[in-house]
This record gives C-alpha cells, structure tokens and sequence, in this order.
C-alpha cells in the first residue's frame, strides 16, 4: 500500500497543466490512480469498466468478421491504459497502435509509473504514438510510422461524448464527414468503437448509420463507489458494410 496521497507528476501541456496523482481510497482500501488536466478529473482506475468494455466489445464483433485473421487495431486514447490492454489481452490481436495528443501520458508508461505500463510497454505488438488522433484522420496522414495501410478496428477514447470535447477542434471528427475519413482507414468490414460518458444518443446514432452499415449504442453499468449505486456509460460499435 502506497503513502495515503502522491502527486506523482505535473506537466504543462498546449491543453494545459496535466497530472497524475496516487491516493488510497479509503473506503475501499485501494490505490487509485487519477489523472486531471487543469481542475478537471480525466480519468480514474476506480471506474475502468467501460474504458475495457471499449475493447471487449468492438472486438466481439470483429471476431465475427474475422474470425481466423490478424487483428490491426488502432487506439485512440492512451490514459491509464485499460482500453489499450485490454486490446492486447486478445490473441487474435496482430499489432496495436494507441495514439495519445499528449506525450506526457506517454512518457508515464515509459517510466513505468501505471500499473500496466511494463504490460503495454513489453508488448511487441504495441506501439505508443505521440500525435493528434483527429488531425491523423483528418489528413489521412495515418497512425504514426510503419503501420498498415488499413485497420480492423480503430476504437476511441477521447473526448467525453461526441459533443462535449476536450478541445472544440475535435467536434468535426463526429460527422458524417469526419466519420467517412475515419472509414477510410478502415477494412470493409471493419469496426469503428466509440466510448461516451452519456446516455446513448440517437442522433449520434443515424450520423453514424450513414457511414457504417450498423451501429449499436451499449450501455455498460458498473458500480458507483461515491453514490452506492451504479452509475452507467455508453460504448458505440459501428461497422462498416463488406462491399
């Protein structure tokens, strides 16, 4: 067990001050690890439901499309890692690439300061990219060096819903037309995974629809510690048409 509060590091950053701090919980007994970014609470390990059901559930569906094949997966949204792992932990997985605008967070795993870096840095198949996701796909410019020309699955993690933005230059990714660049990098077939702090939007849903073939909005409950009740987010799998 850890000193009941670290703040294990603090850096400026274009998107303002970020910092990774460790604390025990004490109604759990546990060590939390929290990141904020200026005096908002980005992530937790307390609530890592549904940033693995991300990965859980996008990769479902392509096991039915690709049920014998190499999976090239590329994550949008490094964090605490739980996404990115969870991604690693399926064997159908050929090669992952998990994309950060922060080289921050990045530089975190590489000094093994998260309880899955040494598991996501060891990896062979994983590569940590520095670079903005949304201006990749914009540009078409790709998921960093050496990487395939197409994906499987590109599953994201970013922004807090599809309208409420880190920075409101991602707000054009959530469009039709920003979602038929994402398609590009994408295999017929291939599936698009969105993770969302809100309720399923149906909107989002038909702007999804006229990209992608299908689109399911899942609901994933998990305990609330804070409220002793359960709180719930939305994960979005979308998948485009074979032909």
């Amino acid at each position: 067990m850890s000193a009941r509060f670290e703040e294990i590091d603090r850096q400026p950053t274009p998107m303002g001050e970020i910092s990774l701090r460790r604390r025990i919980e004490p109604s759990l007994h546990v060590d939390v690890y929290e990141v904020k970014l200026g005096d908002e609470f980005l992530m937790s390990s307390l609530f890592t439901v549904t940033e693995i059901a991300l990965a859980v559930l996008s990769l479902t569906e392509l096991a039915a499309e690709f049920p014998d094949t190499g999976l090239d997966i590329t994550v949008g949204g490094l964090g605490l890692g739980f996404t990115a792992n969870a991604v690693l932990e399926d064997p159908l997985v050929r090669s992952l690439h998990v994309v950060d605008a922060l080289g921050e967070v990045i530089d975190w795993h590489s000094r093994l300061l998260l309880p899955l870096s040494a598991a996501l840095t060891s990896d062979p198949r994983c590569d940590l990219v520095h670079g903005d996701f949304f201006e990749m796909v914009a540009t078409g410019a790709g998921f960093g060096a050496h990487t395939p020309d197409r994906y499987h699955g590109v599953f994201v993690d970013i922004d807090h819903t599809p309208h409420h933005h880190l920075h409101p230059s991602h707000a054009a990714f959530y469009t039709r037309e920003g979602l038929t660049r994402l398609a590009a990098f994408l295999h017929p077939g291939g599936v698009f995974g969105l993770w969302s702090d809100d309720p399923p939007d149906v909107d989002f849903v038909h702007v999804v629809e006229e990209v992608f073939a299908s689109c399911e909005a899942h609901t994933v409950t998990f305990p609330n510690f804070y409220t002793e009740g359960e709180s719930s987010s939305t994960v979005y799998v979308a998948r485009l048409a074979r032909t």
